[in-house]
């Protein structure tokens, strides 16, 4: 069985990274680019645990790993809660129309 090295979970880390940013740059739905968050998360906590095998205490990235996630969560909680909000009220959850919570 082969194992992974620590490059190549740096460049699957960057990888999702890239698709995630991209993903939020171009993304006009609110929801897509709450997805697209979540994966440039889920690349950092790859990344912080990689980078913590190279230690001699492992625990560290781990832990902050954890941190992350639970970040990730309440951020998704609360971005969800957003969107249907404003879905419900204006029936679109398109970015450029985010002016419209204005009073």
């Amino acid at each position: 069985m082969q194992q992974t090295t620590f490059e190549q979970g740096l460049i699957l880390g960057a990888y999702i990274f890239y698709v995630g940013f991209f993903g939020l740059i171009t993304s006009r739905n609110m929801v897509r680019a709450l997805m697209s968050l979540e994966s440039i998360f889920n690349a950092i906590t790859l990344n912080f645990i990689t980078l913590s095998n190279l230690t001699t205490n492992r625990e560290e990235g781990e832990i902050f790993s954890l941190f992350v996630i639970a970040v990730a969560a309440a951020e998704a909680a609360t971005g969800l809660a957003i969107a249907l909000s404003i879905h419900r009220n204006r029936k679109s959850t398109r970015i450029d129309q985010s002016n419209l919570l204005k009073w």
